[in-house]
């Protein structure tokens, strides 16, 4: 509406303004404290879980930031949501992505485990968790593309609001840094650990995998008998990549045009066939996705060893904002949060 691409219409303008004030407020909080003090955006799961998803919907607190919106809680102590922003995506940089620092036996730098659990007695943290990977030590592949997404939205954010607005929690250049780290660490592990063509299989520990040879220097299979891939992961990854990789290339940082080249890559694969239908005889665009390989929620087709030939919601509505964004690129237009 303010682009002037629907009409005006000023009581829709508030109600939709109204909308993600209170997205924001009630993502905000879900909310569990920390023994240094700090905190997190807890999951479905409960208090004790900290989901890699969740840095993505960080960005419904930062609209509701930037519209002036604060959170009130118990005996209307108002909460801060750039508070909660800073605090969520510091604790998950920290806690789910890995940067080859000897944290454990498993500590590959950019690997991100889904989920990181906490013990809510104290507060400290307990263990590395995965719902829908093949194993807390190893990379479920659309947590992996949430984390990069996530990241690179919270690097635009924090690039364009106030700089003294972060001095509080340790100001922008250190809130800043750790972003950045984590962007580089999981755009470098998504690269390394990916298809040829830029599709992923689901979970880089699959054990499946060892029967693919060498899976890494030729595209991907969807049709394979071992393990399927997850089209859901690359549209979100690709997006991750375009953006990371124009910022730093904005910032004259050389491996942003290696990453946007990534981006780029990605996109063409997954926007044709196998991956893309226009088929009139099924709902979903985006092909060989998959949704919660673990559960058995996939859908095998006769022939077939593994899921594929199917869409998500992950996969269709990632596939949409990819698109937009490129559109946007190429006509020059604002990108928003």
């Amino acid at each position: 509406m303010l682009e002037g691409l629907i009409p005006h219409n000023e009581w829709e303008l508030h109600f939709y303004e109204m909308a993600l004030k209170a997205s924001g407020a009630v993502q905000a909080s879900r909310w569990t404290t920390l023994a240094d003090g700090t905190g997190y955006i807890y999951s479905f799961n409960g208090p004790h879980s900290l989901f890699i998803d969740t840095i993505r919907s960080l960005r419904s607190l930062m609209i509701a930031h930037e519209l002036d919106h604060v959170l009130m809680g118990e005996g209307d102590r108002p909460v801060s949501m750039l508070e909660r922003i800073v605090h969520h995506a510091v604790n998950t940089v920290r806690y789910n992505i890995y940067y080859g620092e000897g944290r454990d036996a498993y500590d590959v730098r950019g690997r991100v485990a889904h989920e990181a659990i906490f013990n809510m007695n104290n507060g400290l943290f307990r263990c590395p968790n995965s719902q829908q990977g093949y194993s807390p030590f190893s990379t479920w592949t659309r947590g992996l593309a949430w984390a990069m997404l996530g990241v690179a939205e919270l690097i635009e954010f924090f690039s364009r609001i106030p700089r003294e607005a972060l001095e509080p929690w340790g100001g922008f250049d250190a809130i800043y840094g750790q972003m950045l780290k984590a962007a580089k660490a999981t755009a470098d592990f998504y690269i390394d650990n990916t298809a040829l063509d830029g599709v992923p299989y689901w979970d880089t520990g699959a054990p499946g995998l060892v029967s693919l040879g060498d899976w890494r220097a030729r595209p991907a299979d969807p049709y394979n008998d071992h393990e399927p891939v997850d089209s859901s992961a690359a549209a979100i990854a690709a997006q991750a990549l375009l953006k990371i990789g124009r910022h730093l290339e904005e910032n004259s940082d050389p491996p942003g045009r290696a990453y946007f080249q990534a981006g780029l890559t990605v996109a063409r694969t997954i926007f044709q066939p196998p991956y893309w239908t226009d088929s009139d005889h099924h709902q979903g665009l985006l092909l060989h996705s998959v949704y919660h390989r673990p559960n058995g929620w996939d859908h095998v087709p006769a022939g077939s060893r593994i899921p594929c030939g199917e869409a998500c919601m992950w996969g269709d509505y990632h596939a949409m904002e990819l698109a937009l964004y490129i559109k946007r690129m190429n006509n020059q237009r604002s990108f928003g949060a």
